[in-house]
């Protein structure tokens, strides 16, 4: 077999194994997996339409029966791009991918948006709020949660979905306080020597002899801390705007 025919034949390997059989960009929901109620589905697509009205962010979310033997990050890329979601100058648009059958969930981010909806609070979204609700086999819940969240998210309203600050534990604890003793009694220590050798050359001078003085004060300044500074139903006509991703966004399994 010939190089350019080895290569050839990986080649259209490659592109076979990457052959989506996509559905249809039927509305702001496509729910091919038939995981969602009617009324979550309606719910959904207000919200996601509502947004785009006010922002131009499209938001869709899916369902499907298959990740076709791909693993969920290609595939959600993929069906993002072969939707086209967000305007083209902008690349605003966010999908919510769901594979039931897999166990598989993931919110993909177009460009346009990865400094907003970050990676990490993408993966916050899916670990509180969407992955709960599925472990109960409450698809619509999860589903319509995870909206929610990313839509605070998108009006500014992150707060909720900041990834929690980690107790500290007994050790880093017990370093702490002992790193503070020990600052504390070179304090003291210093504070005497200096009082120590003011009164020398104060004794020193009554008997006539030099004054002895420490080359270097202190201040304050030298032991204060320093000012820190602030570093359903589909849309008739409904489709993509032309956006694409890179890849932005998390996933998560069940």
């Amino acid at each position: 077999m010939t190089l350019g025919l080895a290569a050839g034949l990986i080649l259209g390997l490659a592109a076979a194994a990457f052959a989506f059989d996509f559905p249809a960009l039927s509305g702001r929901v496509v729910d091919q997996a038939g995981v969602m109620t009617q009324a979550s589905r309606n719910a959904v697509e207000a919200k996601s339409k509502d947004l785009e009205d006010k922002s131009g962010i499209q938001l869709v979310v899916a369902t499907v029966k298959s990740l076709q033997g791909s693993d969920v990050e290609t595939y959600a890329n993929q069906l993002f791009r072969f939707w086209k979601l967000g305007e083209a100058k902008k690349n605003n648009g966010v999908l919510l991918l769901v594979a039931p059958v897999e166990h598989k969930v993931r919110i993909e981010v177009g460009y346009g948006l990865e400094g907003t909806l970050t990676d990490a609070l993408s993966a916050v979204i899916i670990q509180s709020a969407i992955l709960p609700r599925f472990k109960a086999n409450d698809f619509s819940g999860g589903i319509e949660r995870g909206v929610d969240g990313i839509i605070s998210v998108l009006r500014g309203d992150a707060a909720e979905w900041q990834p929690k600050p980690k107790s500290p534990s007994n050790d880093s604890l017990g370093v702490t306080i002992f790193v503070i003793l020990f600052i504390l009694i070179i304090f003291v220590i210093i504070v005497f020597g200096i009082i120590g050798s003011r009164r020398s050359g104060r004794n020193a001078g009554r008997g006539g002899r030099t004054i002895f003085a420490p080359s270097g004060g202190y201040s304050s300044s030298d032991w204060g801390s320093s000012g820190s500074s602030s570093s359903g139903s589909s849309d008739s006509g409904f489709s993509g705007g032309g956006g694409s991703s890179g890849g932005g966004g998390a996933s998560g399994s069940w």
